[in-house]
């Protein structure tokens, strides 16, 4: 295998679910320019040309099996990019358990072949998952989309439950760590990044808290937030055969801010670190 072919998609059949707009649109954008097929799944029509685009809602059971009937197979990289922020209606069935459902129903029409990859977009708010992990786990057990959605009704009261969003993005890195091992012996590898403040349509909405969070330090070193391309590269090479070593591993792309501010090189940031690391 060459240096390109690694790193590449030639031949390969991309699912982007979320991929219509923000770090999705930027991941297929990349998957198609590094030669794979693109089929796009969103709620939204995909305007990316020469990629198949498929309708979903994740927060509707239904929509997911129609839609993964109408992707068909093999899909050799899933990624899971789709993601709405705190006060939307479902968002604990389309941030996690709807991607979850279409997981397992790709894995049971045996529509992940041995080498391939999933790559799901968690956020740095996800990071202090560890501290919660007995929670994450009692919820991960829950067998199938409707109990889920039970159990999250059943434990938003409960103080680990910080918020819907957070929450969410926690159970995306306990899933991916729990699901490397099982998902290997099927020759599967699956990982996720965590992003820091990135300019989406997803953040300018809520550009007060998510675009301003880390402005100081962006501001000292005299960078922007992270556009979706940037943090689209990481994905794209986690589900690359370059990454065949790497799985169960979340993938911190906040330019060094959580570090800087544990470590207490940058100690403006040092008490949100600890908070969000779960210290």
């Amino acid at each position: 295998m060459t240096l390109m072919d690694a790193f590449g998609y030639n031949g390969k059949r991309v699912l982007v679910v979320g991929g219509t707009t923000g770090m999705g649109a930027g991941v297929a954008q990349l998957a198609q320019d590094a030669g794979a097929e693109v089929v796009v799944m969103d709620i939204a029509e995909s305007s990316l040309p020469g990629t198949k685009a498929i309708h979903v809602n994740l927060a509707d059971q239904k929509s997911i099996d129609a839609a993964v009937d109408q992707c068909g197979a093999p899909v050799h990289a899933l990624f899971s990019c789709a993601g709405v922020a705190d006060g939307t209606p479902g968002i604990e069935k389309i941030n996690f358990i709807g991607h979850r459902h279409l997981i397992e129903r790709l894995l049971a029409g045996d529509m992940l072949p041995r080498g391939s990859a999933i790559g799901f977009i968690s956020s740095a708010a996800g990071l202090a998952w560890e501290s919660n992990l007995p929670q994450l786990k009692e919820y991960l057990g829950t067998p199938d989309f409707d109990s889920a959605v039970r159990w999250i009704e059943e434990h938003r009261t409960e103080p680990y439950y910080m918020s819907d969003y957070m929450f969410s993005k926690q159970v995306i890195c306990a899933y991916v760590s729990s699901q490397a091992f099982g998902m290997l012996k099927r020759g599967i590898r699956i990982n996720a990044i965590c992003p820091g403040p990135t300019d989406t349509p997803l953040a300018r909405a809520n550009e007060d808290t998510w675009l301003a969070f880390g402005a100081d330090y962006r501001g000292e070193l005299g960078i922007q937030a992270s556009t979706p391309l940037e943090q689209a590269y990481p994905l794209l090479f986690l589900c690359s055969d370059a990454a065949v070593a790497i799985s169960g591993t979340i993938l911190t792309s906040d330019v060094g801010y959580l570090s800087s501010g544990l470590t207490e090189s940058y100690p403006a940031a040092t008490d949100i670190a600890k908070f969000l690391l779960g210290r």
